[in-house]
């Protein structure tokens, strides 16, 4: 076998391997400990560096995702919403409505855990090799209302556009204008039947129309959101209600040691 470093060097310089030197080291020294056949080096090098990558791939994946930090999925209370179809999101969770072009509605109240359960569906998305892109409803209509040409506006839209799972968290909780629903809608439309969109919202489809006052594209953006959709409807109460909250003492009337 030829010097390690000798190999090392031609690995990472002349092949473009990712592997660590360090990592490349000790491969190749316990190669050469074993009198390792060829096919064997090559298999070893080769299985090393598509680790190397994928943990390289999930991680400019998972910056890009802008998922947050959030509890997963082991961690939601299943027994404390009234009612919920468990089944359902676990069918989704294997991801195979992305496969299909399929968008998932999540639906309830505040403080049932929509956004939670959308970007554990995020992550499994980006465990499963997709790229994913969250974001609240609010800030995806005011970074692309911001752009300030017709240009800038379609570069900023792939983001939206691009990644195979979309999450738009929290439909409904801020009103918007006639231009913000076009927006919507856009993104909508030009996902429609090409790639995953998930809603987190707390309203009915027919209730869209309040948010989005005199916007004649609210009918044609539910049609198309809905044509190929999973519903998961949340029903109970906030789980931050469930504990009252300790009352706060003055500080005048604390006891002091």
């Amino acid at each position: 076998m030829s010097n390690p470093n000798d190999v090392i060097e031609g690995l990472r310089a002349k092949l473009g391997f990712r592997s660590s030197p360090d990592g490349l080291r000790a491969v190749i020294e316990q190669l050469i400990k074993s009198k390792s056949g060829p096919v064997e080096v090559i298999e070893k090098l080769m299985a090393m560096e598509v680790r190397e990558r994928d943990t390289r791939n999930l991680k400019t994946r998972t910056t890009m995702a802008t998922l947050g930090s959030f509890k997963t999925i082991n961690q939601f209370d299943w027994n404390h919403p009234k009612s919920i179809d468990r089944g359902l999101y676990d069918e989704l969770h294997e991801m195979h409505f992305i496969n299909r072009h399929d968008n998932v509605l999540i639906r309830g109240s505040s403080g049932l855990g929509k956004t939670t359960l959308a970007q554990n569906l995020g992550l499994a998305a980006l465990l499963t090799g997709y790229t994913v892109r969250f974001s609240t409803l609010a800030a995806v209509l005011a970074d692309l209302l911001k752009q300030e040409s017709l240009p800038a506006f379609e570069r900023r839209l792939k983001r939206y556009l691009l990644p195979d799972l979309l999450i738009l968290d929290e439909l409904g909780y801020l009103p918007c204008d006639s231009r913000s629903a076009d927006l919507l809608y856009n993104i909508i439309s030009r996902r429609h039947e090409r790639a995953s969109t998930v809603i987190t919202t707390n309203l009915a489809f027919k209730q869209w129309s309040t948010v989005f006052p005199g916007a004649a594209c609210v009918v044609a953006m539910v049609d198309r959101f809905s044509q190929h959709c999973h519903v998961i409807d949340i029903d109970g109460e906030s789980w931050r209600q469930r504990e009252p909250a300790e009352p706060r003492i003055p500080p005048n009337k604390r006891n002091k040691h």
